[in-house]
């Protein structure tokens, strides 16, 4: 496996873990559980800058001339990233909804 295809992997398994963990936080919050919710936005905020600082390192390689061929794996690891980083944004605003409930 090629370095590029490394990060890609390191990406989809970061910012899964990412959305598994908002995903996670919303079921906690609607059973009332929200300081186990706050943990896992936490956690999942973590799984999404980790994902973020692994795709950022080919962005600075393309800044420093050393092109990234486009592949269907480092699409899918960009579209896992924007979905999750959504995801992330709704799942706080829904956990406070539950909060203010």
């Amino acid at each position: 496996m090629d370095k590029v295809e490394m990060i890609c992997f390191e990406i989809i398994s970061s910012v899964g873990t990412a959305r598994s963990c908002y995903v996670e936080a919303i079921k906690e919050a609607r059973n009332g559980y929200l300081s186990k919710a706050d943990e896992l936005i936490t956690e999942g905020n973590e799984m999404l800058r980790k994902g973020h600082a692994v795709h950022a390192s080919l962005v600075r390689d393309e800044a420093e001339g050393r092109k990234t061929d486009i592949s269907l794996l480092l699409i899918h690891a960009e579209d896992q990233m924007m979905s999750a980083e959504t995801l992330g944004i709704v799942s706080k605003e829904l956990i406070e909804l539950y909060r203010n409930k």
